[in-house]
């Protein structure tokens, strides 16, 4: 048998695993309740909290050994990211390891990168813009790495760009290259075209890993809450209009993970094998959370649309975190020109 067959369809997770998850999920329902979260509303970032993070070894876990990092594997990238997404943690963590492992690949991360002390980031749409452009962290990065033609920059700027409000309460920015105090070319052509792309599934699979964390605890708190609401003598949990909901988002959570997980290993493993994967994660995560924190406002009735509500702040942010890399109709789109590709040389052969 291949060796890698059995992996190819198990999403099991080992022991390290497991602990790995579970240090990630203590370090934030410690430092990082729905206070902390509300706190960091107004710039999208809690500098105190992504210092503790980076403290743990967050930062560098991503990174190879060859670049000073810890070699974590994306399945580990994703345990983590799982947590972000439950906690609804104020930090730019995808964007910064996506945008580090960027510049390692590209021969360029730098030492304060690796440790956090400097936060990167990228533009993650799919489609490549010229101009002005909003980046998820734009506003708190301290370098940024934008594609331009057929290269890839590495822009600064004295002044950080100003945060600009949007629904996912995220640190979003406008950038403009042309207006960067400094631009590094870090590569051109097609290898360093074919970089930023992986970079891109990577922010799209690390998204959807974290919109799977987010929509399990959403469940969470809806099904606390139908358990102990009572209506007619009985808890409104055993209604099927309450039930069925609360079904439906245990298979999301169930289906997002196995499908993130999968996408995991094969960019790791076999990254020319199922191209698709990690992008699907991504369309199927970004259409299903909404849908599950809404359900979830819905099954509090009153309650959960008000501010107070940790449901409320789970139902934007469902809709914002999808939308930080432009509309996932084009990855959706890119997806189906992956596979009409596959299946066009399939019927050559």
């Amino acid at each position: 048998m291949d060796r890698y067959e059995l992996r190819r369809l198990d999403y099991s997770l080992t022991e390290d695993h497991e602990a790995l998850q579970a240090a990630y999920k203590d370090f934030f329902k410690t430092h990082c309740p729905i206070e902390t979260v509300r706190a960091a509303e107004e710039t999208g970032f809690d500098k105190n909290l992504w210092e503790r993070l980076c403290a743990m070894g967050a930062s560098s876990m991503a990174l190879p050994e060859t670049s000073g990092g810890d070699g974590a594997t994306l399945v580990d990238l994703t345990l983590v990211a799982e947590e972000i997404g439950r906690a609804l943690a104020p930090v730019p963590w995808i964007d910064h390891v996506v945008g580090a492992r960027l510049a390692a690949r590209l021969g360029a991360v730098e030492p304060d990168v690796v440790s956090g002390k400097h936060l990167v980031a990228i533009d993650p749409q799919h489609d490549a813009v010229s101009g002005r452009r909003l980046i998820p962290a734009g506003s708190v990065a301290d370098q940024l790495i934008v594609r331009d033609g057929d290269e890839v920059l590495r822009l600064t700027y004295a002044t950080r760009p100003a945060k600009v409000d949007n629904i996912g309460k995220l640190p979003m920015a406008w950038v403009d290259p042309a207006s960067a105090d400094s631009r590094t070319v870090l590569g051109s052509g097609p290898e360093a075209l074919a970089a930023y792309q992986r970079a891109l599934d990577e922010w799209r699979l690390l998204t959807a890993a974290a919109l799977v964390g987010l929509v399990e605890e959403t469940m969470t708190i809806a099904a606390e809450f139908a358990r102990n609401r009572y209506t007619l003598g009985v808890p409104i949990s055993t209604l099927q209009a309450i039930s069925h909901p609360l079904a439906n988002m245990a298979i999301t959570v169930q289906g997002g993970r196995n499908l993130a997980r999968r996408a995991a290993w094969f960019l790791d493993n076999e990254p020319d094998e199922r191209p698709e994967l990690a992008p699907s994660a991504f369309v199927f995560m970004a259409e299903e959370a909404s849908k599950a924190a809404t359900m979830a406002v819905h099954i509090q009735g009153g309650l959960g649309v008000s501010a107070e509500a940790a449901a409320s702040a789970y139902l934007v942010r469902a809709r914002g975190w999808a939308l930080a890399g432009g509309d996932p109709a084009a990855t959706a789109k890119h997806v189906a020109h992956i596979v009409a590709e596959r299946e066009s040389a399939l019927a050559n052969q």
